[in-house]
């Protein structure tokens, strides 16, 4: 057994519990942007993927990801049901951490991505076949570039960097939401609104706290770069929101608070990729492109109609896509030397070329797989919920439970 470093295991096991924090601040993020008969049907969404990713990354998901040799697309099945891992395994990327804590932390990694398409086809789909895109994308798209990427694999041997997942989280479940609403259709009701805003606030701001230990975290011990993905996170997401309130107060002639925490999720989810490769002084500048990029996006979407009803693709996909192309402009051995070729700004440009290239790629993937998923599992059960299950909300129609006494409202 190797010698365990206390603080970078204890500071581990606090940014698994804060990354596990982010999905039920998800599904608070969601359920108050649902509408109010369809609030339990998001958080359900996010729930179901708490507990059943555990069970998918115990039996293959750990091992698909993080075993086999150097250079493929998936792991093998050496470490099936934590085959081989004991109390005394240490994690063999640094020899700090017990592996336990590693696979412990990534799993919180899996537990969230899939959520995140949910928020684009809020009310529309039913509970059976959303199980079944759970487990089937998981495998499919998340796997494979955990592998590729974080599992020494393919792209990991080419030199693409994703420090925690604006490739493997952001842009493959931003990708696949857009596919999702493609297929799907819209919303039957054009007027959807929030039913609490302030539900919206409480999912953001855990979802911020959390993302310290998304981002920090994914450095998997303490030393000077963690401090600079923390203080990474903070800044670009800072910089993202007032970006957003800016424009948006600009052309409406008023600040809103959904507009802020919108644009807060923006900064972080593109900060994410970036968070431990680039200096302190690129932190703002990621910040306002993405509250920038990300408003124009959903501006698009809303423009071309598209109903992405909580803006997962804007914020997320775009998000993921614009972090990885400024990755692939500030990266900088400077900051971190797993940098092994630095960015456009620092005067070189393959790097550059390779981000772009991974994220373009895995976006296209992710978008084409998860639409023709989608048709495979009509086949066996009915993707979108009836028009009278619709009509009525798929808290009572699919769950049989309200949020809220309709009454008091």
């Amino acid at each position: 057994m190797g010698t365990i470093d206390v603080g970078s295991t204890g500071f581990m096991l606090l940014s698994a519990s804060l990354v596990m924090l982010m999905t039920p601040a998800l599904a608070f993020f969601y359920g108050g942007l649902a509408t109010k008969r369809n609030i339990l049907g998001i958080m359900i969404q996010s729930f179901a993927s708490l507990g059943w990713t555990t069970v998918l990354w115990f039996i293959f998901g750990y091992s698909l990801c993080f075993s086999g040799g150097v250079g493929g697309i998936f792991g093998n099945l050496d470490k099936a049901f934590l085959n081989g891992v004991s109390i005394d395994s240490m994690y063999s990327g640094n020899g700090k951490i017990p592996e336990i804590v590693f696979i412990v932390y990534q799993m919180m990694f899996a537990i969230i991505t899939p959520a995140l398409i949910t928020g684009a086809f809020v009310n529309r789909v039913t509970f059976r076949s959303y199980m079944i895109f759970l487990t089937v994308w998981q495998i499919m798209v998340y796997y494979p570039f955990v592998h590729m990427i974080w599992g020494n694999g393919l792209l990991a041997q080419w030199g693409v960097l994703d420090f925690a997942g604006g490739i493997v989280v952001h842009a493959t479940a931003g990708f696949a939401a857009l596919a999702s609403v493609f297929y799907v259709g819209a919303r039957t009701d054009k007027n959807s609104t929030p039913n609490s805003i302030p539900l919206v606030a409480i999912g953001s701001g855990l979802l911020w706290f959390g993302w310290y230990g998304f981002n920090a975290g994914s450095e998997l011990q303490v030393d000077k770069i963690t401090a600079v993905a923390f203080i990474n996170t903070d800044v670009a997401a800072s910089f993202a929101t007032a970006a957003w309130v800016a424009i948006e107060w600009i052309r409406e002639g008023r600040p809103k608070l959904l507009g802020l925490l919108t644009g807060s999720i923006a900064g972080l989810a593109t900060i994410t990729p970036c968070a431990g490769y680039v200096p302190m002084w690129s932190a703002p500048i990621i910040g306002i492109a993405a509250g920038l990029t990300c408003y124009l996006a959903v501006q698009l979407k809303n423009k071309l109609k598209w109903d992405d009803a909580l803006d997962v693709w804007g914020v997320h996909g775009i998000g993921g896509v614009l972090g990885t192309i400024l990755l692939g402009v500030f990266a900088t051995k400077m900051i971190n030397p797993a940098v092994l070729t630095e960015g456009l700004w620092f005067g070189q440009s393959s790097f550059f070329f390779k981000q772009v290239i991974t994220v373009v790629a895995a976006s296209a993937y992710a978008f084409i797989f998860t639409y023709i998923m989608l048709a495979l599992i009509n086949l066996l059960t009915r993707v979108r919920v009836s028009q009278e299950n619709e009509k009525e909300g798929l808290d009572v129609a699919l769950h049989g439970e309200k949020a809220y006494d309709e009454g008091s409202l």
